[in-house]
């Protein structure tokens, strides 16, 4: 072939590659030809910062508080007044600094790797960040042009920045401080992170059902083994520019971190495991009755915690680290409490009697029923069951309710296939469908007709086709033990981990991960069990919703739903 029939051959191709199979050499020689920029070498960057100006950089950076204590100031061009959180830096450049898109916004990067370089069409500047290296060329900035442009709303070139950036009348020694701070944000040194690897952990608490664990482990180690299979012998791609996306590729290795011991010794145990094997991310992950240590770990050591199976993620969205896919239990409660008087024509509510399994998630979904519900003239019992199960324990538990009650049933699908056979007198009776087993609780047929379930997922029918790719996945590859809700999450959260590294290519750095998959989330088409997933600045469960559904009588495991999808 010619070198004009392959260069018009690369550009027929240049749409979203797969590095793994791209003709790399037609492809530069390609984007050689039609550069337009000599770089020259970056001029010098800022002063350095210590660690105590760090952290106060990074508080004015992200939540607006300046050194003193006050909220930082801040106007627009068209006189709006910011001030705070509203005026922070991180609102538009996020927590990374590499910036992001609003709406026919784009937001540039303004690390210092990125301020100190001429931005240009050049080659060797694709590893910049989507949003960082579109628009006009410019000169490289210096120290003084970034004071310039935060306090002046100058770009380097001198021409007017957009009307969204503020101007910032900060006092000389904040100034150069913060132009100091953006230069720490660079992509350099990054934990977990090397020249052809990417390194994560996953985390097993030990208290986490063993075929669950089993299952999960099964789905990480065949998605890595997979993923490192593909791009085996691979030369180092091309990037980006302009819309083409050439995947990054580097070798993943996956670190699983076994806790051991009560929970309260559990962040000392993964200080220390963090310490000696540096992680990028720990993705996926199990535990039984309590994530909360592992959350802790995460937000105070920066570290991302993608999408773990638990039932009892911690509800603090202002923590930025862990990323759930529901509130679990919580959400249940809530799904719960606003179908309490949705009962149609039955008595008027005195009790609510709710029965858990001592030492399960069933606690604290009870406690937050109890919590948030209307308590005028309503009584609430709680019923804690010992564990291991005693004879009877059940049973004792539902003698003396009446139809006035309502019964919440925080079991898993033993204590459920052990309901004695009739059901009591109330036909209000919940059960969360997650601890339960959804669809195949094995609730007890006299029992069908007036149970409800809480449903924090899309109906089956309904999910059918965003199901058809994981589960003939998982039934290619094999792995067909353990609860099949916990092997699809695990997939799930593989996949989307796999698409959001695509778009960052070489910016590794741990807070854009998290900020790509805000983005990345979005656009999803297929979540298997979800109808949607997204998430948003200072939002940290992907799916907000779900379901109170019913048995259908003529097919034990097929349920209707009571209304639509409800966000409570």
């Amino acid at each position: 072939m010619s070198r004009r029939r392959a260069v018009a051959h690369g550009r027929r191709r240049v749409a979203v590659v797969d590095g793994a199979r791209v003709v790399r050499r037609i492809l530069v020689a390609f984007f050689a030809l039609f550069a337009t920029t000599v770089v020259a070498a970056p001029p010098a960057g800022p002063a350095s910062i210590d660690t105590e100006g760090i952290a106060a950089m990074r508080r004015l950076f992200r939540d607006g508080v300046m050194p003193d204590g006050r909220p930082l100031p801040g106007a627009r061009p068209d006189d709006t007044s910011l001030t705070g959180a509203d005026a922070a830096c991180a609102r538009c450049h996020r927590r990374s600094g590499l910036g992001t898109a609003e709406g026919k916004y784009v937001i540039p990067s303004i690390t210092g790797q990125h301020l100190y370089q001429t931005r240009s069409l050049n080659t060797e500047h694709m590893d910049q960040p989507h949003a960082s290296n579109v628009g006009d060329a410019r000169p490289p900035y210096t120290p003084d042009a970034v004071a310039r442009a935060i306090r002046e709303g100058k770009a380097a070139d001198g021409r007017e920045l957009g009307p969204i950036m503020p101007r910032y009348a900060l006092d000389d020694a904040t100034l150069s401080a913060l132009v100091a701070y953006l230069g720490t944000l660079d992509a350099e040194n990054v934990p977990g992170v090397s020249a052809d690897t990417l390194r994560f952990a996953t985390i097993v608490a030990p208290d986490a059902d063993p075929a669950a664990r089993d299952g999960m482990l099964a789905v990480l180690r065949q998605f890595f083994a997979d993923r490192n299979h593909i791009i085996a012998g691979e030369a180092r791609p091309l990037k980006h520019r302009h819309g083409v996306v050439f995947r990054v590729t580097r070798r993943w290795q996956l670190d699983v971190w076994e806790l051991s011991g009560a929970p309260e010794t559990w962040e000392k145990q993964l200080d220390e495991k963090l310490a000696a094997s540096p992680v990028f991310a720990v993705v996926s992950g199990i535990a039984g009755r309590t994530w909360a240590p592992v959350h802790r770990f995460c937000e105070r050591q920066g570290v991302p915690c993608l999408l773990p199976n638990t039932d009892l993620p911690i509800v603090n969205e202002k923590d930025f680290y862990p990323v759930y896919f529901s509130r679990g239990v919580l959400l249940e409660a809530d799904l719960i409490r606003a179908a309490f008087n949705n009962g149609g024509a039955v008595p008027a509510l005195r009790r609510i009697v709710q029965i858990r399994r001592q030492g399960d998630v069933g606690a604290e979904a009870a406690k937050r029923l109890r919590a948030d519900s209307p308590t005028a003239g309503i009584e609430f019992v709680d019923r804690v069951l010992a564990t291991p199960p005693e004879p009877g324990d059940l049973a004792q538990a539902l003698a003396d309710i009446a139809d006035t009650d309502a019964l919440v049933l925080w079991l898993r699908p033993g204590d459920v296939a052990a309901l004695p056979p009739s059901p009591p007198a109330t036909r209000r009776i919940f059960l969360s469908g997650t601890m339960a087993g959804l669809e195949s609780a094995p609730l007890p047929e006299p029992w069908r007709r007036d149970a409800r379930l809480a449903y924090p997922a899309e109906l089956p029918d309904k999910r059918r086709v965003a199901m058809t790719h994981p589960l003939g996945w998982l039934k290619l590859k094999g792995i067909v033990d353990g609860p099949e809700w916990t092997r699809v999450h695990t997939y799930l959260a593989c996949q989307i981990l796999s698409e959001t590294l695509g778009e960052m290519l070489d910016s590794f750095v741990r807070d854009y991960l998290i900020e790509r998959i805000e983005v990345m989330l979005s656009h999803r088409q297929l979540s298997a069990y979800y109808p949607r997933l997204s998430l948003a600045q200072e939002q940290r469960f992907a799916s907000k919703g779900g379901y109170i559904v019913r048995f259908a009588e003529s097919n034990g495991t097929c349920v209707i739903a009571e209304g639509d999808w409800s966000t409570p």
